[in-house]
């Protein structure tokens, strides 16, 4: 990657931040009120490796991030341009996705997923079209999908699951693309007219990574039962998406901060020498009081469970915690629902923690964010979209932090 490139794109976007800060005054910041708020304790998401892979099928309503989404209605997903990183095309990678139900009897079942283009230079590029105003057509590297159906619906029973292998979902899904296991397979190989693509980027990786031996080799048969085929491409797919966790929840305000030392270092996966390391790097890279302040106050929240890489607010008071002061969106930069054009409401925050776990390099060019803030619509209205798109504020570091 250009790291020149990527040096012009963050000058571009300090100025274009310093101009909001100068107009924020117009409106009324959407956290305004943190240092008169106390606390309000909210649910907190940890990753573990799943004990059972067969706990994160769809059939079980999984909270999980990497690997490839689950999808709650397994037939309609996103296709043609919805699922690509409007920047540079290519199709997105799957982040993770939260369970999250409402009392609304059309959202029985109710699922927010996130994808993301794993390049940061597309991620600078679209902090453009983040600063602007609600724009006709956005182009983003990271999308927002949420899904909800009722309780009686033609994919899934009407009574709780039982958590044991056994359990099947009611139906087929659609047949995905071999070789990211995410995305529709609308594309066919034209050899040996049994392997799919969701796009031709994925088809030509996976005849660069062997499909090309392996293609004359496959006969014509019919599709595997369950909605995917399982070739040897997807394999080989699979070694670019990022690793899978389950997603556990824990209430903020159980979560014992007064365990051991011993047992804090022996179950924490996340080396705290390191971590302090990091983070005092950044403080110390801020130049502004501000920077620094919302910084120590953002520290002071994650420290009570450090591992934590998400936070999720619906039906509370509580509001994100910012690690940077600048780069916070105002009311006005919360657009309405696209769909019943009512307000939207913050749903969750995802914590950069998550990289980590994710293995990505902490190279100048490797993907990284402060924070990301996703905000759906509060009414969670049913409109007649299956996947219906909600909005992603993405926080990245300041200049000085991000080379």
């Amino acid at each position: 990657m250009d790291t020149g490139a990527i040096g012009d794109l963050v000058d571009k976007l300090k100025a274009m931040q310093n101009d909001n800060v100068e107009d924020q005054d117009e409106y009324d910041d959407v956290d305004d009120d943190d240092e008169e708020e106390e606390h309000e304790p909210i649910t907190l998401g940890f990753v573990d490796k799943p004990k059972n892979k067969w706990s994160l099928q769809r059939q079980y309503f999984p909270s999980k991030a990497g690997g490839v989404p689950a999808w709650l209605d397994p037939l309609n997903i996103p296709s043609q341009g919805s699922f690509v990183c409007d920047i540079c095309g290519d199709p997105l990678q799957f982040l993770l996705q939260v369970y999250a139900p409402t009392e609304q009897e059309t959202a029985f079942h109710r699922m927010l997923y996130v994808f993301m283009c794993p390049s940061m230079k597309c991620l600078l590029r679209d902090q453009h079209e983040q600063w602007k105003h609600h724009p006709e057509k956005p182009s983003r590297s990271v999308k927002v999908f949420r899904c909800q159906l009722q309780r009686d619906n033609p994919f899934y029973s009407q009574e709780c699951p039982q958590y044991n292998e056994s359990h099947k979902p009611a139906g087929c899904g659609a047949v995905l693309c071999d070789w990211c296991g995410t995305w529709k397979g609308d594309k066919l190989c034209s050899s040996c007219r049994q392997t799919r693509y969701c796009s031709e980027k994925h088809q030509a990786m996976s005849w660069r990574a062997g499909h090309k031996i392996a293609c004359p080799q496959i006969q014509i048969s019919s599709p595997v039962s369950g909605g995917a085929t399982l070739l040897e491409s997807h394999k080989g797919g699979s070694k670019n998406l990022w690793p899978e966790f389950e997603i556990t929840i824990e209430d903020e305000s159980e979560y014992n901060r007064d365990m051991s030392e011993e047992n804090e270092l022996s179950n924490s996966l996340i080396s705290r020498n390191r971590t302090d390391d990091t983070m005092n790097s950044i403080f110390d890279s801020f130049q502004g009081d501000a920077d620094k302040k919302s910084w120590a106050s953002f520290q002071e929240c994650i420290d009570k469970a450090p591992e934590q890489v998400l936070r999720y607010y619906r039906n509370t008071n509580a509001k994100p915690i910012w690690p940077l002061s600048s780069g916070r969106p105002s009311n006005a930069d919360i657009p309405r629902c696209s769909y019943c054009s009512g307000p939207m409401c913050c749903e969750f925050q995802i914590l950069p923690q998550l990289l980590y776990y994710f293995g990505v390099d902490n190279e100048v060019d490797s993907l990284d964010w402060a924070s990301i803030v996703v905000y759906a619509c509060e009414a969670s209205c049913n409109a007649s979209l299956p996947y219906k798109h909600e909005f992603a504020w993405v926080q990245i570091h300041s200049p000085s932090t991000a080379l």
